[in-house]
């Protein structure tokens, strides 16, 4: 993967993760909108896909006593649970809805990351984005 600017700040701009960042651009850009709630319903749709099949990648898959276990877990939990409080906090503060949101974010770019050495590793091959 190319390193190439943060689709999340090229709000202009198209990229391969552009259909990843879709959601979260509609709802920082059109806070008051339907779209901006069907977003966040969307995002937090989506981690808790993710973390529903990382917890059982991670038990199935690695070993009971691999560290990374947890940590994918928890990268997986951390940024489901993230999105939801961002997505609770936007009726107080756009501040704390816009962090907790970018933390959430965080911790699925470390769970990215995670899956990711678990492919090199094993010399096993890495998806391209438009191969999806």
């Amino acid at each position: 993967m190319s390193s190439t600017a943060d689709p999340a700040n090229n709000l202009s701009g198209e990229s391969n993760k552009s259909r990843y960042w879709r959601p979260l651009r509609q709802c920082v850009l059109r806070p008051k909108s339907r779209t901006y709630n069907a977003s966040f319903e969307s995002l937090s749709q989506k981690a808790e896909a993710v973390y529903d099949i990382t917890f059982r990648f991670a038990h199935k898959v690695l070993g009971r006593g691999d560290r990374t276990v947890d940590q994918m877990i928890q990268s997986a939990r951390s940024g489901k649970q993230n999105i939801l409080e961002g997505s609770k906090a936007a009726t107080t503060s756009k501040e704390t809805e816009i962090k907790l949101t970018n933390v959430g974010r965080a911790s699925l770019e470390e769970l990215l990351a995670d899956y990711r050495d678990y492919l090199r590793v094993r010399d096993l091959r890495i998806w391209k984005d438009s191969s999806v």
